[in-house]
């Protein structure tokens, strides 16, 4: 009995300084996220023309009922030029390598932040029908 009642007594101050530390400081002050504003000036890229995005109907025959999407991920640069077109969703491998050409060759405006041209990249979907 003796044995067990020095151990409590040893231990004890341990389960005292174990409690203490597990309480959070009443020093802290709540955490309050800051929110600042970068700029009220920002656009996105518009396709300056999008006709160039016309494929020739004939070299089309066959390769898609009426109507087909692509989904694309463009990233256009501070002058307007699509730089990198990748596919995220596809039609067709015929009919995606024709629409990848036509928005290569497309120019946009570019986007602008704090009227500033800035690259960025965007989902395109391209709905493409006879």
């Amino acid at each position: 009995m003796r044995s067990v009642l020095a151990a409590s007594l040893l231990l004890s101050p341990m389960l005292y300084a174990a409690s203490a530390t597990a309480m959070p400081p009443k020093t802290d002050a709540p955490a309050t996220p800051k929110v600042s504003q970068i700029s009220y000036d920002t656009t996105t890229p518009a396709v300056i023309d999008a006709a160039s995005f016309r494929l020739p109907g004939a070299s089309l025959s066959g390769m898609f009922s009426n109507q087909e999407k692509v989904v694309l991920a463009v990233k256009v640069d501070e002058k307007g030029n699509p730089n990198v077109v990748r596919i995220l969703q596809s039609a067709n491998p015929e009919l995606d390598a024709r629409v990848v050409a036509a928005v290569s060759r497309s120019s946009f405006h570019p986007a602008t932040l704090g009227n500033h041209a800035v690259p960025v990249e965007l989902n395109l979907v391209v709905a493409v029908q006879r």
